[in-house]
């Protein structure tokens, strides 16, 4: 009777203790997540501040910084201190402060003996040897100066157009690919690091970026001239299946991609002019002369392939053979040698849009190009699979949902915006806005 009696209180004293712990994390899940004034904390380097007015703290006060891969948002503490982890040091940072999150009647006051502050709550600090920096906003009263939501709209839509065109380099070559060899090629997004890697190498080795970037689209083509020589001719004269070619084009993106990394290491790079100060054009609208060029460039490359696809020989043999590959073959067209120079012309397009997104980013990373893979996909899809004007329309809906996006949804998930809108467009139209139908059976 005695021994139930302890094994009874054990089991009491062990239900006590379960239902304590259960109620205490009850009680934290109730809570929600407490704000915090660290982000990134398992990063080796730091950018961390103060913001203070008047010598008082300001707590809840939003930091943004980015740059080298880096976009996080922090609040200031009850202390006005902030902390954000960074993967890179010796390295630049954009840091800005969210006028709004101030109290009433403050702002951040431009301090001219500060060589750093870029524009009012902007700021750009230099991570040094140390892999640490701090720095300070001065607050104090004056009128806020507020951006309309119509600038900020247009600002978004100029962003966004540069975006997709850039975009649609990359998706029409991988576009047409698909449409003469019906590969999904996941290999593509290393052509368009490729790219930009070729500029960066040429560069550091002394080349103007001019002729670095002229010479990175040459051999980008060649690239993708050896991909095929090498890999999908043969493969294709063994008549493999596309779910095989797929799954070669999977592996074969990784193995390019960690070598890349084996290389140039997993930091961010960046070329030469990627610092270029914006231009004010009107309103709130401000583009470097980078950013402009990149524009201009690519409309003139996309016209200059729309002319070769539409009035040349080869591109007349290359949308029959998007149309109807054997009754190509049967006409006389050599099927070998058009797939040859669509992929030529595929990674020359690739390549030059990494070019442009090392620019739009900017920064220069092994994975680059995976970062934006869906998106291809999303816009060739969207666009109709197999045609080119179709990823140029694809391409350009996806740019500006994603950089619209970020107007009601927070920057981290603006990519998933224009996956969404993938999924709703082909629950109404499957074949893609300029795709056919096709019969099944």
């Amino acid at each position: 009777m005695e021994n139930t009696t302890v094994k009874r209180g054990r089991a009491a004293r062990l239900f006590a203790v379960m239902a304590t712990t259960a109620l205490s994390l009850g009680v934290l899940l109730m809570a929600g997540p407490a704000t915090a004034d660290t982000v990134n904390d398992e990063m080796p380097y730091k950018v961390s501040g103060n913001v203070q007015n008047n010598g008082a703290p300001l707590a809840g006060v939003s930091i943004n910084v980015s740059g080298n891969g880096i976009n996080a948002d922090v609040l200031t503490d009850a202390e006005g201190k902030w902390k954000v982890g960074v993967s890179e040091k010796n390295a630049a940072y954009t840091v800005t402060l969210d006028e709004s999150t101030l109290p009433d009647g403050v702002v951040v006051v431009d301090n001219p003996e500060t060589a750093d502050i870029v524009e009012g709550a902007v700021m750009e600090v230099q991570v040094g040897p140390g892999g640490r920096v701090t720095m300070n906003y001065f607050i104090g009263k004056g009128e806020r100066v507020v951006t309309s939501m119509v600038d900020q709209v247009v600002q978004r839509l100029i962003s966004g157009v540069n975006f997709g065109l850039m975009l649609a380099l990359a998706a029409i070559g991988m576009s047409l690919i698909y449409g003469t060899t019906g590969i999904s090629n996941f290999a593509h997004a290393e052509m368009v690091t490729f790219g930009a890697l070729g500029a960066f190498v040429l560069s550091e080795l002394g080349a103007p970026i001019w002729l670095a970037i002229i010479a990175a689209i040459v051999l980008s083509g060649l690239f993708g001239w050896g991909l095929d020589a090498a890999i999908w001719a043969p493969l294709r004269r063994r008549n493999t299946g596309l779910v095989q070619l797929m799954i070669v084009s999977i592996g074969l993106s990784l193995a390019v991609r960690y070598t890349y990394q084996l290389f140039i290491g997993g930091g961010t790079e960046q070329l030469p002019g990627a610092d270029s100060p914006k231009i004010k054009l009107f309103g709130s609208v401000a583009l470097s002369w980078i950013d402009m060029a990149s524009m201009a460039i690519s409309i003139l490359l996309i016209a200059a392939f729309a002319w070769w696809l539409m009035f040349t020989r080869m591109g007349k043999a290359t949308r029959a053979i998007s149309d109807n590959p054997g009754l190509a073959a049967a006409s006389g067209i050599n099927v070998d040698s058009v797939v040859r120079v669509v992929w030529i012309v595929g990674a020359t397009l690739a390549g030059f849009s990494g070019i442009l997104w090392a620019y739009f980013r900017p920064g220069i990373r092994w994975d680059m190009g995976g970062q934006i893979l869906l998106l291809m996909f999303a816009a060739t899809t969207l666009g109709g699979l197999g045609t080119a004007w179709g990823a140029l329309v694809g391409s350009l809906i996806v740019g500006v949902l994603v950089e619209a996006s970020t107007l009601v949804i927070p920057s981290d998930l603006k990519y998933v915006g224009a996956l969404v809108i993938l999924i709703v467009i082909l629950l109404f139209r499957p074949q893609g806005i300029l795709g056919r139908k096709e019969r099944i059976g």
